[in-house]
């Protein structure tokens, strides 16, 4: 993933918690990684053209994770992700990543659903889960 210092926090935080309004991500961290944290709304990117995600993490080299805290448009966060994948993914195609979804209001598990993870699995080598108000995700299972 691109570099983008003055946007970024080191943490090593066992938990490490990312909030907006209602919907909130809490990433537990055991072994306590360093893990880079990008805020990409508002500092990396700041237009109100581009569509951009809440957050970027890195936690290894092998894995980028990518986080829309939402209120209940599904669809518009799923554009969002997949645009700050292409913004700042070095390379969208091979390295593993896995995206996060919180909102507020979380359809059931549609087949529309279904298939925007079947294409992000295809695209963007990535993983996708939605989860309501909120979700905890362990790092260490990911990181190796």
């Amino acid at each position: 993933m691109k570099s983008i210092p003055e946007c970024e926090e080191l943490r090593s935080d066992t938990k490490i918690v990312l909030q907006e309004n209602k919907s909130k991500i809490t990433f537990l961290n055991p072994n306590q990684d360093q893990i880079v944290i990008i805020k990409v709304d508002g500092c990396v990117i700041s237009d109100n053209e581009t569509l951009r995600c809440d957050y970027a993490l890195i936690p290894s080299d092998a894995v980028e994770i990518y986080v829309e805290l939402k209120g209940s448009d599904i669809a518009q966060a799923v554009k969002q992700i997949e645009s700050t994948i292409k913004l700042l993914s070095e390379n969208p195609q091979r390295i593993k990543k896995l995206c996060f979804v919180v909102s507020t209001r979380v359809p059931k598990q549609t087949t529309s659903i279904q298939q925007l993870q079947s294409q992000f699995k295809k695209k963007f080598n990535a993983s996708f889960r939605i989860k309501n108000i909120q979700d905890e995700y362990d790092l260490s299972t990911s990181i190796n």
